[in-house]
């Protein structure tokens, strides 16, 4: 085989090296939990907390409303078992168990506003609980394939770094310096003629270049410097 095919195929490994790594970091970058289940649990628990809120709330208003009946039990009980006897104290009474029964009517109206609320809070966190057990649920699945991935990645990678570096143990140390030094700054060390052309950068070769291309002689195009190949 030709050294520059040998340096052709080089760079074609170390290509698709490159391109597997940056696979690989893609793929390590995506580990952990994503995005959308950390605002899916945290929609979660916000709800939750709100529903033990309204519920609280809820105990607060129904130990008032119970308060008040027994107030308003014992007032009207006294109103009417004849005990009073004074129209002042009876007129006062009266008043009285008007007011309790006022307050009666609005606790009742608090006490159902609440439970609609626990109630309406019960759903939301019942189908924020749903929404999340999905998310996770894909987020597992995703988290197995990447898994896989990588470890295929990192099995396909020790190949081909060893394949390269064997590759390179092949070639002379000058050839293999200048190799490299090009794949540093250039990205691409070897190009390949077509239609006469530097692929690197389009340049147009001499008849004489190109004759020198032809017989597998390591020659550089003159505008970008780059090892010419010529299947």
């Amino acid at each position: 085989m030709g050294i520059i095919r040998q340096l052709y195929q080089l760079q074609e490994l170390e290509l698709d090296i490159e391109a597997r790594e940056t696979a690989l970091a893609r793929c390590m970058a995506q580990l952990g939990e994503s995005r959308q289940l950390v605002e899916s649990r945290s929609q979660v628990v916000q709800q939750e907390k709100l529903l033990e809120q309204l519920k609280g709330e809820q105990k607060v208003v129904e130990w008032e409303l119970e308060d008040l009946e027994a107030k308003l039990a014992a007032a009207t009980e006294a109103l009417y078992s004849g005990r009073i006897k004074n129209p002042k104290d009876l007129a006062s009474l009266q008043h009285e168990v008007a007011g309790l029964k006022d307050r009666r009517v609005r606790l009742e109206e608090r006490v159902l506003h609440v439970m609609e609320r626990v109630e309406m809070a019960s759903v939301s966190v019942t189908g924020k609980r749903q929404e999340f057990g999905r998310a996770e649920e894909q987020w597992h699945g995703q988290q197995q394939k990447l898994a896989a991935d990588i470890e295929q990645l990192n099995g396909t990678l020790s190949e081909l770094r060893q394949q390269a570096q064997q590759s390179l143990a092949v070639i002379d140390p000058e050839t293999a310096g200048l190799y490299q030094q090009l794949r540093k700054r250039k990205g691409w060390a070897v190009a390949r003629l077509e239609q006469g052309a530097c692929r690197g950068c389009g340049m147009s070769l001499s008849t004489a270049e190109l004759q020198r291309a032809k017989g597998n002689r390591l020659i550089q195009c003159n505008n970008c410097s780059r090892i010419l190949f010529q299947e």
